[in-house]
């Protein structure tokens, strides 16, 4: 199933998605690093793609050959991961917890 990395709305759409295409519930970009399965922040170039090109906002449409959307659940404001620094810093406070 594909959902919007940005609100973690459903995207419905079973066709190949257009540089073009917003979501419809948040009209965020849809052809996007976020929304794609190559997108990983901790790679080079932030996509597992090698031979990518850089594209400096992961956020906004690009012209990337390789975007392949990604299937998984969107991360959206609910779902979101915390970053590294944050599970870090927590994993610390629990370490001296008592």
């Amino acid at each position: 199933m594909r959902h919007c990395r940005a609100c973690g709305a459903e995207i419905s759409s079973a066709e190949r998605i257009r540089r073009t295409d917003e979501c419809p519930a948040c009209a965020s970009d849809l052809h996007s690093c976020r929304n794609c399965r190559h997108f990983n922040p901790k790679v080079h170039n932030q996509c597992e793609e090698p031979v990518a090109e850089w594209v400096s906002d992961k956020e906004r449409a690009n012209f990337c050959d390789y975007f392949a959307f990604s299937e998984g659940r969107g991360a959206g404001p609910a779902g979101e991961r915390p970053s590294a620094q944050e599970a870090a810093r927590e994993k610390w406070k629990k370490l001296f917890e008592s």
